[in-house]
């Protein structure tokens, strides 16, 4: 799913960039973000930019989750980078393509600290063309 950027000011907002433009398997980002409520609902979003030369039409990554209780779960995603026929789906400017997954009007179910770890999960043990990943958490309105 593409989404355009939101309005709100985001409640979180981290971005990892990947040194030589290259996502290596063993790498896995992380974001964590402290929950001070419980009865607010939040849209979050996962943003990737890569470059036009990025070579596939979609990146696999898996989203692993981490409560302030420890309880865990790991999830696979795809995002569509470009459309079958090479045209880009994201937003584009000059050689930088950025792509966003939403999840829309989720809660925290418990105060504390969650950790979100981002995988990528392709077949090759690295993927070049990749700039950066970030992960942003809004309130809704």
């Amino acid at each position: 799913m593409v989404f355009s950027s939101c309005e709100t000011k985001p409640y979180y907002d981290k971005t990892y960039s990947f040194k030589g433009k290259t996502w290596n398997q063993r790498l896995k980002p992380e974001f964590v973000v402290p929950v001070e409520q419980t009865n607010q609902y939040f849209d979050f979003i996962i943003a990737i930019r890569t470059t036009t030369d990025y070579k596939f039409n979609n990146l696999w990554i898996y989203l692993n989750t981490t409560t302030p209780n420890h309880q865990t779960g790991r999830d696979p995603f795809q995002i569509r980078v470009a459309n079958d026929d090479g045209t880009w789906i994201g937003s584009k400017t000059g050689t930088i393509v950025e792509n966003q997954l939403l999840f829309k009007r989720r809660k925290f179910s418990e105060k504390g600290n969650y950790k979100f770890t981002i995988e990528q999960a392709i077949t090759e043990k690295t993927v070049g063309e990749i700039l950066d990943i970030g992960l942003r958490v809004i309130p809704v309105k």
